[in-house]
């Protein structure tokens, strides 16, 4: 019997051999480790934004990510480049890395400028005109976000990492690297105490 490669869910078909699970050939199984990455080296001003937010939000698009969940990236991803942007040296560039890993988005946004505490932009005593601008940017994303870090090295630059749970369309190729889907094996591929050889 022509079976999937139980480990990957992908490659050529093949037929188990002793010890091996049965896997009828047109069931489908969870796609494991599965990670995409997209890394972008921009110049430190705004007309970098809306190209990184919209390669990002092509990725996002690609695997069927649900466009509530799309456009809460949109805008944690713009107001963490805004940020960087704002306290960039002339000259400096910035990161952008972003990761999707299952059910997950990660955003490292990563410079080399002189390095902002933002934590401490919403503290007491921190000059006005940044708390108006950097404040309200920071309060966004970490509404928007399940998670937000902040790392600032003086003079050397910082990091803003930001994570998201995804949800995906039902039948979008996302749903399908994330849940398992056997409804296509029936009685006739199941041994006959009715186990599951894999159990």
């Amino acid at each position: 019997m022509d079976c999937v490669d139980a480990g990957t869910g992908l490659g050529p078909a093949h037929r188990a051999g002793p010890g091996q699970p049965i896997r009828p050939a047109g069931a489908r199984e969870a796609l494991k480790d599965v990670e995409i990455t997209l890394e972008l080296r921009l110049p430190g001003d705004s007309t970098s934004v809306p190209a990184a937010r919209r390669l990002l939000d092509a990725s996002l698009a690609a695997l069927g990510v649900d466009e509530t969940i799309c456009g809460d990236i949109e805008l944690m991803l713009t107001e963490a480049c805004t940020n960087v942007i704002r306290h960039a040296r002339a000259g400096d560039d910035y990161t952008v890395r972003a990761t999707i890993v299952d059910e997950r988005c990660e955003i490292r946004v990563i410079d080399s400028g002189q390095g902002v505490d933002a934590q401490a932009l919403e503290a007491a005593g921190a000059p006005a005109e940044l708390t108006a601008e950097s404040g309200r940017g920071l309060q966004i994303m970490r509404a928007l976000a399940d998670d937000v870090r902040f790392h600032t090295f003086p003079d050397r630059g910082s990091l803003v990492a930001l994570e998201k749970h995804l949800s995906y369309r039902k039948d979008s190729i996302g749903s399908r690297m994330t849940t398992p889907d056997l409804s296509t094996s029936g009685p006739a591929d199941r041994p006959p105490n009715g186990r599951d050889p894999r159990a």
